[in-house]
């Protein structure tokens, strides 16, 4: 049995279809079935609940504020009771196989706490859900020789590891006992990063993370990240200093206030190659695409 919790903002035009892909996808390999949906709402003001309730089956909990994408997630995870929670964003679809191929993964896999899955962009192509953690200097490299070479040797090694340490919580299957053991998701992370954490605690407990190719879900990037890029932007690199101090250890930690200095110059870096973009005429916007904040480190 599996449950489905999608933690939703504002994303109702994007909701109809990624509740159609999980009915599609309702009937899974073998005896698992889809049990329940669940959208935890963190107070949206858009048409996402009258959107919802066109949906057999799907219910709705209303959190009552915006908490966030990792306190919201705990709170629809413990109002489910499933074995396995396939977590979403509310801009994604999933392929008609998909869960199946990821319930696969954990039933043969007992020591694996999460898998992902494939995730495409809304053109096809694919886009770098799964990862290793990262050393200082890959991702020193990436976080600025990407803004502006995207093709480059830091960003190549962080974003196609040989490895996968954590998958995206865009889309991923939880084994409810491995989640529950370490407690859910640390709530101190507002928005991007919970992921990593959660995955860094798993990995710590002596669980496995994996990805499961075959299983394919587009992610229409910014569902509800857009609304307020600049703030996004912000806590996404809130959450990457937040991380570093929680985890680094000897040498590394020595190396925290040239961190948060690199991410703030990062921060301001991202907000005005943004705010450039958007006041540049469309047919001449020449600037790097800075990374979309999903909930992924950048």
């Amino acid at each position: 049995m599996v449950d489905v919790v999608i933690v939703n903002y504002n994303a109702g035009r994007f909701l109809n279809a990624c509740l159609a892909s999980i009915e599609n996808s309702a009937v899974l390999h073998g005896n698992a079935t889809v049990n329940r949906v669940l959208v935890v709402d963190n107070t949206s003001t858009d048409d996402s609940q009258p959107i919802v309730a066109k949906h057999r089956n799907v219910e709705w909990l209303q959190t009552g504020a915006n908490l966030g994408f990792g306190r919201a997630a705990n709170r629809g995870v413990a109002a489910t009771n499933a074995p396995y929670v396939l977590l979403l964003n509310p801009d994604t679809e999933v392929e008609p196989k998909a869960i199946g191929e990821l319930v696969a993964i954990l039933n043969e896999n007992l020591g694996i706490a999460v898998v992902g899955p494939q995730v495409l962009n809304a053109d096809g192509t694919r886009y770098p859900s799964a990862r290793s953690f990262p050393n200082l200097i890959d991702a020193a490299g990436h976080a600025f020789i990407g803004l502006i070479t995207p093709n480059n040797p830091w960003s190549r090694r962080y974003l196609n590891p040989h490895k996968v340490d954590w998958v995206s919580g865009t889309a991923m299957l939880l084994r409810r006992t491995a989640f529950d053991a370490v407690g859910g998701f640390d709530e101190d992370f507002f928005m991007y990063v919970e992921d990593v954490d959660l995955c860094w605690r798993l990995r710590k407990q002596a669980w496995s993370v994996a990805v499961a190719e075959k299983a394919l879900v587009t992610h229409h990037i910014g569902g509800s990240s857009e609304q307020r890029p600049t703030r996004m932007i912000v806590a996404h690199h809130r959450s990457l200093l937040r991380f570093e101090a929680r985890t680094a250890t000897g040498p590394r930690r020595l190396m925290l206030p040239a961190v948060a200095l690199g991410l703030a110059l990062r921060t301001l870096a991202s907000t005005t190659s943004r705010f450039l973009r958007r006041r540049a005429p469309a047919s001449t916007h020449q600037l790097p695409n800075p990374d979309t904040p999903t909930r992924i480190c950048p």
